[in-house]
């Protein structure tokens, strides 16, 4: 699959300013999983008073749904917790995402090979399975539940919950140690 370059939203704080930390998740067509994680964690970086050290995007391997919405049942779903993807809309991942995010993690494998086929040389330390911030949960993949009911969303974003502080706590542990 080729990854085209594009351009991140330009409401994302990025790698320009010193001392941030960015993050990147990235799924399939950036419409379930992916902004769904991204919802999901900057909540949390704001609820801890992070979000002026932290910047959060979401990205898809595949360009399909560029400059769409979320899918409104990973909205809806999302909405019942307390998480807003409203303003939310796809882009595609590209190479300079690894220069311009500490933090690439792929939710799941296939999109993660997609992301290490175009990761340019000596940047490949900036790619993760998002889920290897979740090693209780001993799994590699958040499942893709566009194709599924309800329930596919409700796991999608329990496991999303469980990751999300796993890697708050990594990066606090890593960059904020004051």
């Amino acid at each position: 699959m080729i990854i085209r370059t594009c351009q991140a939203r330009t409401t994302s704080k990025l790698a320009e300013e010193p001392g941030l930390v960015n993050v990147l998740f990235v799924c399939l067509g950036n419409i379930c999983r992916s902004p769904s994680a991204e919802g999901v964690f900057r909540a949390l970086v704001d609820r801890e008073g992070l979000a002026g050290r932290i910047a959060v995007d979401s990205a898809g391997t595949g360009g399909w749904h560029i400059g769409r919405p979320p899918d409104p049942r990973a909205e809806k779903a999302a909405r019942r917790r307390g998480f807003d993807l409203s303003g939310l809309r796809a882009r595609q991942a590209g190479r300079e995402d690894f220069r311009r995010f500490d933090y690439v993690l792929a939710m799941d494998r296939d999109n993660h090979a997609d992301l290490a086929g175009v990761c340019p040389p000596g940047e490949d330390h900036r790619l993760a399975l998002f889920l290897e911030f979740a090693p209780g949960l001993d799994l590699d993949d958040v499942p893709d539940p566009y194709y599924g009911g309800a329930e596919g969303f409700e796991q999608m974003l329990d496991l999303i919950e469980i990751a999300s502080r796993g890697l708050l706590a990594h990066i606090r542990e890593t960059h904020f140690r004051d």
